[in-house]
């Protein structure tokens, strides 16, 4: 897909995530979260290219300006969204699909000090609420869901809400089940604006 293309993509996310989103020009100017995943789209680039050093001075510059931390080691899918963002932590091997959206001081952290996959593994169409903690090499269930403040230590299957310390999971109802992104509305979207 080519840059302008995904620029349009993720201005596109960020209007059908937010209903606060006013405009793409003010958009692309003021959302944090926004700003960090096109750095580290850059930055992941380098760093699968072997330019880790620079990768890293990208990420940790953007973490300065936009509080939010993304290790260029992550692997992050398509129409990836951040709401306010600030706190966020993405660490090295974390895996996150589509349609993936963050709230605020979320952490998709490690629980072991060993060179291995350590991280998260976020599948499609998961929301992640406020301050939740995902630690650890876990896999969360596609169209899943973490309430705000969980701390999740455990897999969990798709379509699942994940609430409390420690998290505990709870299959959702079938009307809660509605995928982030309505791939027809979207598609839609996308060709009026391109």
């Amino acid at each position: 897909m080519s840059i302008l293309r995904t620029l349009r993509e993720d201005l596109a996310n960020a209007r059908q995530h937010d209903p606060a989103a006013r405009g793409d020009v003010e958009n692309a100017l003021v959302y944090s979260g926004l700003h960090a995943i096109w750095a580290y789209r850059l930055a992941h680039r380098l760093w699968t290219s072997g330019a880790r050093g620079p990768a890293r001075v990208l990420s940790q510059a953007t973490r300065f300006f936009t509080g939010i931390e993304i290790h260029p080691g992550a692997t992050i899918g398509r129409r990836f969204f951040i709401d306010h963002g600030m706190g966020v932590v993405i660490g090295e091997t974390a895996e996150i699909g589509d349609d993936v959206m963050l709230y605020h001081g979320v952490t998709l952290g490690g629980s072991e000090l060993v060179q291995r996959k350590r991280h998260p593994t976020i599948e499609d169409g998961v929301m992640v609420g406020a301050g939740a903690k995902v630690l650890g090499p876990i896999t969360i269930g596609a169209n899943s869901a973490i309430g705000a403040n969980a701390v999740v230590t455990k897999d969990a299957p798709p379509n699942s809400i994940l609430t409390g310390i420690p998290a505990k999971v709870r299959p959702r109802k079938p009307e809660q089940c509605k995928p982030l992104v309505d791939p027809v509305t979207y598609v839609d979207d996308m060709q009026n604006n391109i």
